[in-house]
């Protein structure tokens, strides 16, 4: 791991900064809704146009890394990035009203194109980096919290250049785009291995192969597809209805309320951070703290049905996104290590739409819940956990008799394999 350090780091700024492109967004949105006459629903599109592009292009960046190089598709989806970004300052900046609000959310558009090929090719490329998937499954732990910093970072510094211009948080996107692009550009190196295009065959062969993996491996595949989206709908949905709440209820605004939004995203980040420590290449440990993860948030929106007490919630919430924490670097390292190199990057982006998904649902159905009652949120809430839960326990079957640490025949897990790549450690 010393090895990719500078690697490592340049790769994680990419998470970091697509999550500051767009959680950095969600304390200033309220703020966005006042500048340009729209309403609350109107604004949360800013959040929903950026995903549900990315959902859409996602499979083709996937793709695309996995026949052209990770690197290739990387730098121009940065570049796209920030000028989806520069398009939606200067909207801010020269136009008003409706027209200002169409253009930015054109230039959102134009962003999220740039988004899916930016943080999903991030999870194969650090799966292509290294050989022993302990240190695959610690540098995704280092992926993940690195998303999630991102999230503890977003509401402060949104709320605090929210303060000075109501538009600084969209200036923002394209510096830091710009900064990530000349990390990646100077420090990655890209693995020999890694989507070099040296699969045989053309589109039809991939495509049939890929159509083959997912019947083969569909059950615990679609799972943890589930699960991801269920994970990023419950936390934006939750951030919105905090972030609303905090500022028309108890009209916290600026630098304050992004430090009560980043108190269940900090636990977030450090959960993320210890789940990667802990679950080395323990599939049956992946499971079983991926399960334990959604049980713990479905409680937590349960809990948060009885109350609307703003430190009740945010207590129950904080406890939820451990929850969260827990649960992603299992899911990223299963879904990374299970699956073969020349197919990693598609199958990897397949589960990155459903991530984006979740994000793009939840601040739009949340803001419509809100107006038909708390206890019907927070329950519809914690029956989407609840069922990812379930999903976690019934769906995700690991072969005891292949786990690592020590528990299968003690040789190196791709040794073992031989050529039934992208089938390991799971029972069919």
């Amino acid at each position: 791991m010393k090895e990719h350090k500078w690697d490592l780091f340049a790769l994680a700024s990419i998470p970091l900064i697509m999550t500051l492109g767009n959680s950095m967004l969600l304390p200033v949105l309220p703020q966005i809704a006042r500048q340009l006459s729209v309403s609350s629903f109107q604004v949360s599109m800013i959040i929903t146009v950026y995903s549900i592009v990315a959902i859409l292009m996602i499979p083709v960046a996937g793709y695309a890394s996995d026949r052209l190089g990770r690197k290739k598709v990387l730098l121009p989806s940065l570049l796209t990035a920030a000028a989806g970004g520069a398009v939606s300052v200067a909207a801010a900046w020269m136009a008003e009203g409706a027209g200002a609000y169409w253009i930015i959310l054109g230039g959102r558009f134009l962003q999220g194109i740039g988004a899916a090929g930016a943080f999903p090719i991030v999870l194969p490329f650090v799966g292509d980096m290294f050989q022993d998937e302990k240190e695959v499954s610690k540098s995704l732990g280092l992926i993940e919290t690195s998303n999630t910093f991102g999230k503890v970072l977003s509401p402060i510094l949104g709320a605090f250049l929210g303060s000075i211009l109501w538009f600084a948080p969209f200036i923002a996107i394209p510096v830091l785009c710009v900064i990530s692009f000349v990390l990646v550009l100077l420090l990655v190196k890209e693995p020999e291995a890694a989507g070099t295009g040296k699969a045989a065959g053309g589109f039809r062969d991939f495509a049939r192969g890929i159509k083959r993996l997912l019947v083969e491996k569909g059950r615990w595949l679609y799972a943890i597809f589930a699960i991801g989206g269920v994970c990023m709908f419950i936390l934006f949905g939750v951030l919105f209805y905090l972030s609303e709440t905090l500022e028309n209820q108890y009209n916290l605004h600026g630098s304050m309320k992004g430090l009560v939004l980043a108190i269940p995203l900090t636990l977030l980040c450090l959960s993320s951070f210890g789940g990667g420590k802990v679950i080395g290449q323990n599939k049956v440990r992946m499971k079983w703290l991926g399960c334990s993860g959604m049980i713990l948030v479905s409680a937590m929106m349960i809990m948060s049905g009885f109350t609307t007490a703003i430190l009740w919630l945010v207590i129950y919430q904080s406890i939820g996104g451990i929850g969260i924490g827990i649960t992603l670097p299992c899911m990223d390292a299963l879904i990374t290590e299970g699956i073969a190199k020349e197919n990693r990057g598609t199958i990897t982006s397949l589960y990155s739409s459903m991530r984006f998904i979740g994000v793009a649902l939840g601040p739009p159905v949340v803001s419509l819940l809100m107006v038909r009652g708390h206890w019907l949120l927070f329950g519809i809430m914690a029956a989407v956990g609840a069922a990812a839960g379930l999903l976690a326990l019934f769906s995700i079957t690991p072969d005891k008799s292949r786990n690592g640490d020590g528990e299968g025949s003690g040789k190196p897990q791709r040794e073992r394999e031989g050529g039934r790549k992208g089938n390991r450690q799971f029972a069919r």
